[in-house]
């Protein structure tokens, strides 16, 4: 397992045929202590060389660390495979279940991993990265329903070995994917547990590991708002960064 982490304070989000190299470059120049690659697919990794040489094109740059590799599936020893084609030109390896695309429902990966018949699974590829790699592995999630249920799921995921957790406070929706904002009381609920979040029951306290909050930033006001809410380790901005990544 991977012990070293990389600096959690501010990092650009995993984002779909966005989070590339020159993208990644321009968010730390502005300040990104952190970047995720976009979603990558382990089957297209291991099949597909075009696929597999053109995200690996430009990572391990020393100007792009540290950097974390996202993947998205439901196959514990594909997804450790695929991981292993990136070693070497990553810092971090992340697993989504958060992505609620259709494409992602019709794949079985991303957010329709949380619902809690497949926490098992879950818990199963956390532990099957963690022990195969010599990076840590994180995981980036949605709220599970009901709500409260992410805590309990987050502990399965620490158990595993997710070395941190970046919550996204929003439930997955394929067609209104932010059409409230995000319940920042449970992120909260993660760090120090929900009584102290008053966040509902449930879960028991919060985990040990680092937890980032992502959802309801769009200025640095936001940042530091987010941050004295919800005690988190570190700020992931998503789309806000595509109109003003300063």
């Amino acid at each position: 397992m991977g012990s070293r982490l990389p600096d959690l304070s501010l990092i650009a989000a995993p984002m779909v045929n966005q989070s590339d190299l020159p993208f990644r470059i321009l968010t730390r120049a502005h300040g990104a202590t952190l970047a995720y690659t976009q979603m990558l697919l382990p089957d297209r990794l291991l099949a597909d060389q075009p696929y597999r040489e053109s995200h690996q094109r430009g990572l391990g740059a020393p100007h792009d660390r540290p950097v974390v590799v996202q993947l998205a599936g439901n196959d514990p020893d594909t997804l450790v495979r695929a991981a292993r084609t990136l070693l070497g030109y990553c810092d971090a390896v992340d697993l989504n279940l958060g992505c609620p695309q259709d494409a992602a429902r019709e794949g079985h990966y991303g957010a329709y991993l949380l619902p809690q018949h497949d926490w098992p699974l879950a818990q199963n590829i956390v532990s099957a990265l963690a022990h195969a790699l010599p990076v840590p592995v994180s995981t980036k999630l949605r709220l599970c329903h009901p709500a409260p249920h992410t805590l309990a799921l987050a502990h399965r995921l620490e158990a595993a070995g997710a070395a941190w957790l970046t919550l996204h406070a929003r439930y997955p929706s394929a067609r209104r994917r932010r059409h409230a904002a995000a319940d920042l009381d449970q992120v909260r609920a993660l760090k120090f547990g929900p009584e102290r979040a008053g966040a509902g029951d449930g879960g028991g306290g919060g985990v040990r590991i680092p937890v980032v909050s992502n959802g309801n930033v769009r200025t640095w006001a936001d940042v530091v708002a987010n941050k004295a809410q919800t005690g988190a380790d570190g700020i992931m901005v998503g789309e806000a960064l595509l109109a003003n990544p300063w």
